[in-house]
C-alpha cells in the first residue's frame, strides 16, 4: 500500500497566505454583486475598488476522498458597504453532512451560520479562536474588525460547495451591521424566503449520497 507523503505548510499572518499550497483563488469586489443590501453603497464601492481583492483563499488538497482533508487559509479585507460589514459569499457543503473547522489567526470576525430551516447562530472568531461548523449548516465569514481577518480552515475533501443556496433564499435570514457603538448587531433580512419542504429534503438527502 502506497501511503501519502506528509505535507508541511505555514501560515503567513502578514499576507494571509498558506505556504506550499496547491490552490489559490481571489474574489474581487466586482464579483460580489447582489451580496449587500445597500445597492447604491455597493455601486459607490465598485467605482473606487472594483478590481481590488475582497478576500482570497490558498489551500492544499491531498486527494478527493472523505478521508482526505482540504486545509487552507482565508484572508479578508476590513470595511463596510453602507452599514453592512464585508463578508464572504458563504455556502453549504454539497454533501451536507460534512463539517468544517475554522481557526482564527488574526483580526476580528464572525462565523455566521444558518440551518436549512432558518435558525441563526453567530460565533465570534478572533486570533486563537476555533469554530466548529456542524454538518448541514450554511456558513459565511464576516470581518467586523478594522484589520484583515485571517483564518485557517479544514474540511473533508469530497464536501463540495453550494453557493446558490443563499441566493435562492434572497440572502441569509439576518445581516451583520455596525451597531453605531463600535460593535456589530444582527438585523432581519426582509427579503429572506424560507426554504420549501422539497428543498429541505434535498439538503438532508445530500448527506446520504456519500
Amino acid at each position: 500500500m502506497q501511503l501519502q507523503e506528509p505535507r508541511h505548510c505555514t501560515v503567513s499572518i502578514e499576507n494571509g497566505l498558506l505556504s506550499n499550497a496547491d490552490g489559490h483563488y481571489q474574489k474581487h469586489f466586482r464579483d460580489l454583486s447582489g451580496l449587500y443590501a445597500d445597492a447604491s453603497a455597493f455601486e459607490a464601492l465598485l467605482a473606487r475598488r472594483a478590481d481590488d481583492v475582497a478576500y482570497e483563499v490558498t489551500s492544499y488538497t491531498p486527494g478527493d476522498k472523505t478521508s482526505d482533508m482540504i486545509m487552507g487559509v482565508t484572508r479578508m479585507e476590513p470595511g463596510k458597504v453602507g452599514h453592512e460589514y464585508f463578508m464572504t459569499r458563504g455556502h453549504i457543503h454539497a454533501k451536507g453532512d460534512r463539517p468544517e473547522i475554522y481557526y482564527g489567526q488574526s483580526g476580528s470576525g464572525l462565523m455566521q451560520m444558518e440551518s436549512p430551516s432558518g435558525e441563526v447562530r453567530i460565533v465570534e472568531l478572533g486570533a486563537q479562536h476555533i469554530c466548529y461548523v456542524p454538518p448541514y449548516w450554511i456558513h459565511r465569514s464576516v470581518n467586523v474588525g478594522n484589520d484583515e481577518l485571517v483564518m485557517m480552515f479544514a474540511y473533508p475533501a469530497d464536501s463540495g460547495q453550494d453557493y446558490n443556496i443563499i441566493k435562492r433564499a434572497n440572502g441569509l435570514r439576518v445581516r451583520i451591521v455596525d451597531d453605531g457603538q463600535g460593535g456589530w448587531k444582527t438585523i432581519e433580512n426582509p427579503e429572506w424566503t424560507a426554504r420549501s419542504d422539497a428543498e429541505l429534503a434535498t439538503i438532508f438527502e445530500s448527506g446520504k449520497r456519500s
